[in-house]
């Protein structure tokens, strides 16, 4: 094992010739509507022959108690104990171009001495772009198609990508931390926030997680196969609409959120619709009640059979 100058992780190996490799981070803990995150990389995780590099010192970054992992007990011992895992990964696209992935959950501790560690990292392994992605619960119908929200350190690696979003102020996360360090260092770094509609945030959504993966090759030029996923938003639709046509106010929810959704791209489009009407995607807080209570009617996931 070779130690780190930080003391927060070990590589696992010698380390391999990978060029000039995309650094993907996908860590768990912060928000992650339709589980997209999860989805998209797991699905790289399981499909792309992943291989541990770098393994951090679990110990020092995260709050056992906070988020306890899982033991499993049989009959009269402990059979098993989930060791929690946040590690950078060596992974092939589909044209055999090694890139990394960056998975494990949030650090809760030593956020600026992790991230610091990363950027080593990054230089270590000679990263030429470092790509986030992750989810985040919107005012929008599941039958329009899937925005996105796209940052980055540097406003060319965006080119083509409308902001949604003119300021907001949100909650840190390491994810978001590291990408604006990295661009205080120099480094190129970017990433993508998917919409997911409010009303489907704690559902699996892979209709997002493809999305997420489509955008991610788009810029990165990494070749990765999105055909499962789409598969499963294919079934996760139908789901959708069978319970949606079944529920008056389910019903109306959308079709207000369509209505509300086209008139804003249609302002987007300089159609001067929004000077005329102030029209803008409904919040969290004029959908309030209504969405509650959709979610708390609708709370499985699609395709499970009723409890």
């Amino acid at each position: 094992m070779v130690l780190d100058p930080h003391g927060l992780y070990e590589l696992t190996g010698e380390q391999p010739d990978l060029g000039r490799p995309v650094l993907v981070q996908a860590l768990t803990g912060f928000v992650d509507a339709g589980n997209a995150g999860q989805l998209a990389r797991e699905h790289l995780l399981s499909t792309r022959d992943a291989k541990l590099l770098v393994k951090f010192h679990h110990d020092e970054l995260v709050d056992y108690r906070s988020r306890r992992p899982t033991m499993t007990f049989v009959t009269d011992h402990w059979e098993h104990y989930d060791e929690p895992v946040l590690g950078i990964y060596q992974l092939r696209d589909d044209s055999d171009e090694p890139f990394l992935l960056l998975a494990g959950p949030e650090p809760d501790l030593q956020w600026e001495r992790f991230i610091e560690a990363v950027r080593g990292l990054i230089e270590r392994f000679n990263v030429r772009l470092t790509v986030g992605f992750t989810a985040i619960p919107m005012a929008v119908p599941h039958t329009r198609p899937i925005g996105v929200t796209a940052h980055a350190t540097r406003s060319e690696l965006i080119a083509g990508y409308e902001p949604w979003l003119s300021q907001v102020q949100v909650p840190a996360s390491v994810a978001n931390l590291l990408e604006f360090r990295l661009g205080q260092r120099g480094h190129d770094a970017l990433g993508f926030a998917v919409h997911v509609p409010h009303y489907l945030a704690q559902s699996s959504f892979p209709a997002a997680a493809e999305e997420l993966l489509t955008h991610l090759s788009r810029a990165s030029g990494l070749l990765l196969p999105t055909e499962e996923l789409k598969a499963a938003a294919g079934v996760v639709r139908g789901e959708i609409d069978k319970q949606v046509a079944q529920a008056d106010d389910a019903g109306a929810l959308v079709r207000m959120l369509e209505q509300q959704y086209d008139a804003y791209v249609r302002g987007r489009e300089g159609t001067n619709l929004l000077a005329e009407q102030e029209v803008s995607l409904p919040t969290a807080d004029e959908l309030g009640a209504e969405l509650e209570r959709f979610l708390a009617e609708h709370h499985q996931q699609p395709g499970d059979s009723p409890g």
